[in-house]
């Protein structure tokens, strides 16, 4: 009977299933991990592409409303709209586009003037459709989010006129 407690590989089981325990607890924590750091960046970056809708959305209606508001006048219109300077913590862009340089976003059917945000760090660009009579002024501009300007001027015919962003000044 004392033979049987004699054996030197009686300690070694209790070894290896601590080490194995610790290996697979360490492989579990890291896919964890991993899996979580992915999560996060496709939550920002669906949380980018959502704002980038809402406040272009926002920037088409001003657009809409502004061309409106010039219909049949010499008279030069500027609106300034304030919109947040970034989006899910990342500054972007906003472009005027004439319909045949739109992609093919939801939308867009081709004939359409849009609207090109683009988020700098989410890596997100998001196309919206902008109704407006007037033609895209080639003094328009690739604008930060933040104040934007909208400027509708006349061309000196009253059934043509150009509309353009630009940079706010506040």
């Amino acid at each position: 009977m004392r033979d049987r407690f004699r054996r030197a590989d009686r300690g070694v089981s209790i070894t290896v299933t601590h080490a194995l325990t610790i290996a697979i607890t360490t492989v579990l924590i890291a896919m964890l991990l991993m899996a979580g750091g992915t999560l996060l960046e496709n939550q920002k970056e669906n949380s980018a592409r959502l704002s980038l809708e809402t406040v272009g959305e926002r920037l088409s209606d001003e657009l809409s409303n502004v061309d409106r508001a010039a219909i049949g006048t010499n008279d030069e219109v500027t609106a300034t709209a304030d919109h947040p300077q970034t989006v899910a913590g990342s500054s972007y862009t906003v472009e005027l586009l004439p319909a045949s340089e739109c992609g093919d976003g939801r939308f867009l059917d081709g004939s359409t003037e849009c609207l090109k945000l683009t988020a700098t760090d989410a890596d997100t660009v998001v196309y919206v459709p902008v109704k407006i009579d007037a033609e895209i002024d080639d003094d328009s501009k690739t604008v930060s989010g933040g104040t934007i300007e909208i400027r509708h001027r006349s061309t000196g015919d009253p059934t043509t006129s150009e509309i353009s962003i630009h940079g706010g000044t506040r």
